[in-house]
């Protein structure tokens, strides 16, 4: 793969236009702009990142994280580019000294398809098609159709949010940059080559969208087969993957230790235990000396060095493997690629998080509770459709919004309208719908 092909500001939906601008903002920032006044974006401060959603102490959501991923991202990318720049130099004055700009944007937009709930949202659809009532519509759909619902994936669905035409919606959906849009497939290919992990990039419904930006692009086919098909990575995606993994893992961990599941001597052992004795002796006369007295405020200072020390470390371990990434070979996350020291220090927090932070009480609790929640509005809307005459499923439909095609005489269609219409809630909308159709709560005028 080749870097002046891999970074276009072409914009899916506009390939045989020409649009005037009247600013001077590259293409990239544009997409970070479009991104960030959707709605869409929006919801994610209703959506769970792992910690139920905030009472009186403030733990991130959906959209901090994102916020916080991106700004890391631009870092990171930008950091790359001045690594790479030196090392190729005629890359200066290209659109590839824009990848600080393209990871921001794509940071932005990697979370948006994740369902309410998190994993237990995501969860609850896959089961609802395997387990649950939804399992007898196997033989009413094709195989690989029933390929996508049954694994189905945030990732694969933010693709489809951002590329997909949904009613009353241009073609190409946000009309994004083929770049942005490829740089946030975490898993290039088809359902049907998910394998045993169940991960994918996109829906078959927008195979054709990929492979089109997948071609113009220069990315590595892989393996094609008459079910699926699947691609080399992007080499941006490893720059959003490590700035996504870097924020999710040490943010919870500051997040624990606020809500007292971690102590803060546990805490900050596990952030000092990035550092050389020396640095961390350092460390910890400048917080004497700066008079941080309140432990939170240790941690953030803690919390920040380990982002800024992972982010450097990071952007060394893309520029040693470039020739690795570019031919599509590079096996595992940059995080698999810095220091020893470093990588064992993050498997330390990872370890951690697994056993303390994510099957804490709080954590089970909202897992436990969205499971059914979406479980419930899955039977319910897919029962609507599927028997789409009953008095009771046309009460149901016509309270959707009509960008979804609920109404579709094509069953395929009406199913994906019901996954789109659930995951695109937020976490107290969907609780909300879940109140009124079970009874619970009257609409109060």
């Amino acid at each position: 793969m080749d870097w002046h092909h891999l970074i276009s500001n072409k914009r899916l939906g506009q390939e045989d236009r020409h649009v005037q601008r009247h600013d001077d903002r590259s293409e990239f920032k544009r997409d970070s702009d479009r991104l960030l006044f959707s709605a869409p974006f929006r919801r994610l401060q209703n959506k769970t990142q792992v910690f139920p959603l905030p009472g009186s102490i403030f733990v991130h959501n959906r959209l901090t994280h994102s916020l916080e991923v991106s700004s890391v991202g631009m870092s990171l990318g930008n950091d790359i580019a001045r690594r790479l720049t030196d090392k190729h130099p005629e890359l200066r004055g290209t659109l590839f000294e824009e990848i600080g700009s393209i990871v921001s944007a794509a940071c932005l937009a990697h979370d948006m398809g994740n369902p309410p709930f998190g994993h237990s949202g995501e969860r609850a659809i896959q089961t609802f098609f395997t387990e649950g009532p939804g399992s007898r519509l196997e033989e009413q759909v094709s195989t690989t159709f029933w390929s996508d619902i049954t694994h189905f994936e945030g990732n694969a669905n933010a693709f489809r949010l951002l590329a997909h035409r949904f009613k009353g919606r241009r073609e190409g959906g946000f009309v994004l940059t083929y770049t942005t849009l490829a740089s946030i497939v975490k898993y290039p290919h088809t359902s049907t080559m998910a394998g045993k992990k169940g991960k994918f990039g996109f829906f078959h419904s927008e195979e054709g969208t990929f492979r089109k930006i997948a071609s113009d692009l220069g990315l590595r086919l892989i393996e094609e087969t008459p079910s699926g098909v699947r691609y080399a990575r992007h080499p941006l995606v490893y720059v959003v993957e490590a700035a996504d993994d870097i924020c999710y893992e040490i943010m919870d961990i500051e997040d624990a230790h606020k809500l007292k599941i971690l102590s803060f001597e546990e805490t900050s052992d596990l952030l000092l235990g990035f550092f050389s004795p020396e640095v961390r002796e350092k460390m910890l006369q400048r917080i004497i000396d700066e008079g941080i007295d309140d432990r939170n405020e240790q941690v953030v200072y803690m919390r920040a060095s380990v982002i800024g020390l992972l982010e450097h470390a990071c952007a060394q371990a893309f520029a040693d493997n470039e020739e690795a990434i570019l031919r599509g070979e590079l096996t595992g996350s940059l995080l698999d690629h810095v220091r020893p020291d470093i990588r064992e220090a993050y498997k330390r927090c990872e370890k951690v998080s697994r056993s303390r932070i994510y099957n804490s009480k709080p954590v089970l609790d909202v897992e436990l509770s969205g499971y059914k929640i979406i479980e419930t509005l899955m039977e319910k809307m897919t029962e609507a459709v599927v028997s789409p005459d009953r008095y009771y499923s046309q009460q149901l439909i016509n309270r959707v919004s009509s960008q979804y095609d609920i109404i579709s005489p094509d069953l395929e269609t009406r199913l994906m309208a019901v996954i789109d219409y659930i995951s695109g809630m937020t976490d107290v909308y969907a609780l909300d719908i879940y109140q009124k159709i079970n009874g619970i709560s009257l609409p109060i005028v």
